[in-house]
């Protein structure tokens, strides 16, 4: 218990030691590379507005990522359910995901100007949902038919069929796209708070700033996201030992 926490803690101290060296060896300013010591300094003086904008981000995005859980999943069942729907329906997903997210900001918040909320949920959802519905459509495409059939023919529901076999098995890699889906989820709120001009959260609080050259800030503002989405990430893990515990192989 102690090597699980202890390690992770150790690892981020190195690499905090070695952008401090990097930084120093170079000698860089802060206005060119902020270091770790540069950064304590910056999240005191705005520490209210990391408070604010920090819930702010975070909500947005647990919003997003529980919505694409959602529909990710009915998507997954979908097409691991139906041969003709995973046929048409994955050169979409496919095509839609291929797209760069970046280039879809300004035309949501064209199409829903002013709701920067929803836009920042949206962004969120559409980032995320991708590796939900494909981990699904695979783990129940590849469900071994002789069980279904045997249910089946025990008058087993279809629904039934997917609580008692297709679920418990899907739910290794369901987690497993959920790890990826958390960290992706950020990326897509953070890029709606960057461009949008009435931004709110820590993306907006990155372009200030950006705007006002205190580099510093900004790299507070990184780790500050870094942290949350290590915090998601963890209670994902959670999840997955209380839902899921029986499948977990740990090696020596």
């Amino acid at each position: 218990m102690f090597g699980k926490i202890a390690t992770p803690i150790l690892a981020v101290l190195i690499f905090l030691g070695l952008w401090e060296l990097l930084v120093w060896a170079n000698g860089w300013p802060n206005y060119k590379m902020a270091s770790p010591s540069d950064l304590p300094p910056a999240f005191w003086k705005y520490k209210e507005l990391f408070f604010t904008m920090g819930w702010q981000t975070l909500w947005r995005t647990v919003v997003g990522l529980m919505l694409a859980v959602v529909f990710g999943t009915l998507i997954g069942m979908v097409i691991g359910f139906s041969r003709v729907a995973r046929d048409a329906l994955y050169p979409l997903l496919i095509g839609f995901n291929a797209i760069p997210k970046a280039t879809l900001v300004p035309v949501i918040s064209l199409i829903f100007i002013g709701q920067h909320d929803f836009n920042t949920v949206l962004m969120a959802f559409m980032i995320s949902f991708f590796p939900i519905a494909v981990s699904v459509g695979i783990g129940l495409s590849t469900l071994e038919p002789e069980y279904r059939d045997i249910l089946r023919a025990l008058g087993a529901s279809r629904f039934t069929i997917f609580r008692k076999i297709a679920l418990p098995k899907t739910l290794p890699e369901f987690f497993g796209a959920l790890k990826v889906s958390a960290t992706l989820a950020f990326i897509g709120t953070n890029l709606v708070e960057i461009v949008s001009p009435h931004g709110r959260g820590l993306g907006a609080l990155f372009k200030s700033g950006e705007t006002n050259g205190d580099y510093p800030l900004m790299f507070a503002v990184l780790i500050a996201l870094a942290f949350l989405g290590i915090v998601l990430y963890y209670a994902v893990i959670f999840l997955e030992r209380v839902f899921a515990g029986w499948a977990d192989r740990e090696g020596g």
